[in-house]
């Protein structure tokens, strides 16, 4: 007399996949491979290097003096009351996060393709572990700055915190999205045109110019009116002068614009993960 046994299977492999697919259980029960990955970001990086985390360090505070030397020096540009210094280097800070989650995250199949290639696992788990192991690096860069931010403060700068400022870790999480959510189009786009490579770096630069990172929105505004729409419906724009608002008390913060960047942030997002997980399917064969 044969017995019937009902088992739960553990995986099912099916060719159908949900067009928007977060796949978050998955993503949970692969946790340690997730960690891993961070701890190997934050360790390898800089393990054969002279100064190691250094590097964290010197990045923001030479690039902060080169813009005060070049922008507000030789070209004249205002902050207000708000030292040159601190304002770029605040600006930097939060801009750095972005461009290392977009930069690194934008080759995960060509970079990871040996993996992929052999083993299975969310691929989406290699650009999530990028933005969160540059946290700790944005965490190092933003404690310089309140070293800076202190001494400014007691030598009679006017800078303060305002209202606003609870909302500083929402704006993290909006720029990393807006990296991660690049990132995965980016790198989806690559393993058909390589030479996209060429221009990331290129196109980086000039969505710097045009994301007020080293001039307050205001002075463009002034200068050309005309244009000033590129830089007001940049969401990056908003996301940099958000932050020199909440920790520097300079320039604006509007309602409606920190709406219109969420939601653009999170049409960017899905966009990203549409085109990553219908990307991830076939890409061994292009890449």
């Amino acid at each position: 007399m044969s017995k019937h046994h009902t088992n739960e299977w553990l995986f099912t492999i099916s060719s159908k996949r949900k067009l928007i697919d977060l796949n978050l259980k998955e993503v949970w029960r692969y946790r340690d491979l997730l960690m891993l990955f961070v701890k190997r970001d934050v360790v390898t990086v800089y393990k054969q290097t002279i100064l190691g985390p250094l590097w964290y360090l010197i990045e923001p505070l030479f690039t902060s003096i080169i813009f005060t030397l070049i922008f507000n020096n030789v070209a004249n540009i205002s902050t207000g009351t708000v030292p040159p210094f601190l304002f770029n280097l605040a600006s930097i800070t939060i801009w750095n996060y972005f461009k290392v989650c977009f930069m690194s995250t934008s080759n995960t199949f060509s970079a990871n393709a040996g993996i992929f290639g052999k083993v299975y696992f969310p691929r989406i788990i290699v650009p999530i572990s990028v933005v969160i192991s540059n946290l700790l690096k944005f965490g190092i860069q933003l404690f310089v700055f309140g070293c800076f931010y202190i001494y400014y403060y007691h030598q009679g700068a006017q800078i303060s915190l305002n209202r606003y400022t609870f909302l500083f870790p929402l704006i993290i999480i909006i720029m990393g999205m807006l990296g991660l959510g690049l990132g995965m189009i980016i790198s989806s786009l690559i393993t058909k045109y390589r030479d996209l490579r060429v221009l990331i770096s290129f196109g980086l630069q000039l969505l710097m110019y045009v994301s007020a990172v080293m001039y307050p929105v205001s002075f463009f505004k002034e200068k050309l009116p005309n244009y000033a729409w590129v830089v007001a419906y940049n969401p990056l724009t908003f996301v940099v002068e958000s932050v020199r608002y909440m920790l520097l008390s300079t320039g604006t913060f509007n309602i409606n614009m920190f709406i219109y960047t969420l939601s653009v942030t999170l049409v960017i997002f899905f966009t990203g993960i549409i085109i990553f997980n219908k990307t991830e399917k076939n890409f061994i064969d292009t890449v």
